[in-house]
């Protein structure tokens, strides 16, 4: 888990959609300022991979979210191929340079929240494999941001 407390939440996201991370296992809660008016995306539970690992990581896949109390309807993907540019030693692939896998999981999708405070719970397991984040979210207005 590179960002326990969501400190780091703001880094590196682009500017159509906001990505809100998981875990590598386990629990997490975590603060963030989000801008208005941007969608939002988050895993309850994924995994890159290859096609058979995406397989067999899939069938077992469970997970559920919500927002300010609400039942959240998840949207699961199956085994998408990415291709993925990063530095040495990222938490991810642990490598620099690009890299080509499978990607897997089950994910929620958020319509721009209005301006406030806002819970975001996100559970999601597959086998052995448990992650879980509390989020606090802060939507600021268009003059915060």
């Amino acid at each position: 888990m590179s960002d326990p407390t969501g400190k780091f939440c703001d880094r590196n996201q682009p500017k159509d959609i906001w990505f809100l991370a998981g875990t590598f296992g386990g629990t997490a809660q975590r603060a963030c300022r989000v801008p208005a008016g941007r969608p939002m995306l988050a895993p309850l539970v994924n995994l890159a991979s290859t096609r058979a690992g995406c397989k067999k990581f899939m069938a077992a896949a469970k997970g559920k979210a919500t927002l300010d109390g609400k039942p959240v309807t998840p949207e699961r993907m199956e085994d998408a191929v990415v291709h993925v540019t990063s530095v040495a030693d990222n938490p991810a692939t642990g490598m620099g340079g690009t890299t080509t896998f499978y990607a897997c999981g089950i994910w929620a999708r958020f319509q721009p929240l209005p301006p406030g405070h806002h819970t975001l719970s996100i559970r999601g397991s597959s086998g052995a494999f448990h992650t879980a984040v509390d989020y606090t979210l802060t939507v600021e207005t268009a003059q915060q941001a």
